[in-house]
């Protein structure tokens, strides 16, 4: 890799339980201009309560066949994902400067996280992102993304809007055509998912919701990065298909550009 190459590794994985209690964790690793830096956080949502830890240290995230095994002892969270559909990957942008590859290992999973000496169980998802261009390079202005996950169904998307747009919804292992997404409903040719009783897991520019717990960041990236808004919820899912319907969780955010 030369010294002014871009890589961007960042894995997202999530819990949450059947009473709607929340376990996710980010890890990324990140390598430009001859720099490397780590950085891991967890995000737990429980009733009112909210919980945020951060670490410029990774966690050990070891995939196997049909699992993934998690160890940030920094963060004090260790936890094993057990895969229930299977993997897809997509090369979700590409151009000159690099590309953009979403890889959704498990789009369904059986989970089992401890957190601080608290053991949570239920539905959870696994993906890693990577990146070989810098993010503030991409050509986009607002992002929606998201998972469903219910004993029945997995339902995955991501929809990019700007100069280079996007949407890709993925149902049980098929893309689905014609898909539109909003903030509370993700339709498509055959399956409609709506989203209910949304619960805000964080919200607010990066600015104010990662800088501060990741200072080093600040030194790799440029501050206009850090101005990006964002905002993930939890929220209840009914998921209706032309031959039945199912009720699990929504994690899902919203991302914007134009701050």
């Amino acid at each position: 890799m030369s010294p002014a190459a871009f890589s961007l590794v960042k894995w997202y994985l999530d819990c949450v339980t059947e009473s709607g209690e929340v376990a996710i964790l980010y890890s990324a690793r990140v390598r430009w201009r001859g720099m490397a830096l780590s950085y891991s956080s967890f995000v737990g949502l429980g009733g009112q309560s909210r919980t945020e830890r951060s670490s410029m240290r990774s966690a050990k995230i070891v995939p196997a066949a049909g699992t993934i095994s998690v160890q940030a002892p920094q963060l004090d969270l260790s936890g094993i994902w057990t895969a229930k559909a299977a993997s897809f990957e997509s090369t979700v942008f590409k151009d000159d400067l690099g590309s953009a590859v979403w890889n959704c290992l498990q789009p369904a999973s059986a989970a089992s996280v401890i957190a601080q000496g608290r053991t949570l169980t239920g539905q959870g998802y696994a993906e890693c992102l990577t990146l070989t261009l810098p993010p503030w390079k991409l050509p986009m202005r607002h992002l929606r993304w998201g998972r469903f996950v219910s004993p029945r169904d997995a339902l995955a998307w991501i929809e990019w809007q700007g100069s280079y747009s996007l949407t890709l919804v993925v149902h049980n292992g098929a893309h689905l055509r014609d898909p539109s997404i909003t903030d509370d409903a993700v339709s498509c040719s055959g399956v409609t998912l709506r989203m209910q009783e949304p619960a805000s897991i964080r919200a607010g520019r990066l600015v104010s919701t990662i800088l501060p717990r990741a200072p080093a960041l600040a030194k790799l990236f440029p501050r206009s990065l850090f101005d990006i808004e964002e905002k993930k919820w939890r929220s209840r899912g009914v998921l209706e298909a032309a031959d039945h319907e199912s009720r699990g969780w929504v994690i899902h955010e919203a991302v914007d550009w134009n701050v």
